[in-house]
């Protein structure tokens, strides 16, 4: 019966379930442990082509695990690289701006600071709260989406506004 299994997942209607059933979920996954800037939606195409590449030897059932984890070591990949590109980028000073070095310093301080807030709150805090605040979702849609109840997100929500705002000067969101 394992045979069939492997066979059924190279099968371009199993797949293409798959797809549609996944794809939104594994570049949310990617979205929200990532950011933007490391292509979530490329590396969720990514998975799929591998996820397509090895169909005869994945299971249906194993098919989200083999998704979530291969494009997770992309963006792992992906984060390593831009480590060796920043590290070559720092070391040329081009480019010019009409705002002081001052300013400047200031603004990626404050960035920094931020992140490494951001980094802090728990999963639960920083997905409702970056979901909320980000994606201008409600708060009944992002309890939806989490499975929880509207309180529960909005306490989240709330929870991680206090924190970044006892911790960041002047913090401020619209």
């Amino acid at each position: 019966m394992k045979k069939e299994l492997h066979k059924d997942i190279c099968e371009e209607s199993v797949f293409s379930g798959l797809y549609e059933r996944l794809a939104d979920d594994l570049h949310k996954f990617l979205y929200y442990k990532y950011g933007d800037s490391f292509n979530p939606d490329d590396k969720t195409q990514e998975a799929f082509v591998k996820l397509w590449e090895n169909c005869n030897k994945v299971t249906v059932e194993k098919a989200k695990s083999f998704l979530f984890t291969v494009a997770n070591n992309m963006m792992l990949n992906e984060v390593k690289h831009q480590k060796v590109v920043l590290k070559y980028k720092s070391q040329k000073a081009d480019g010019y701006t009409n705002e002081s070095p001052e300013f400047l310093l200031q603004k990626e301080e404050y960035f920094k600071k931020y992140q490494e807030v951001l980094s802090r709150l728990t999963e639960e805090q920083r997905t409702a709260f970056l979901l909320n605040k980000v994606e201008g979702k409600k708060h009944s849609e992002i309890a939806e989406m989490l499975g929880v109840t509207r309180k529960v997100v909005e306490y989240r929500i709330y929870s991680a506004f206090d924190v970044l705002k006892s911790e960041l000067e002047g913090f401020r969101v619209k």
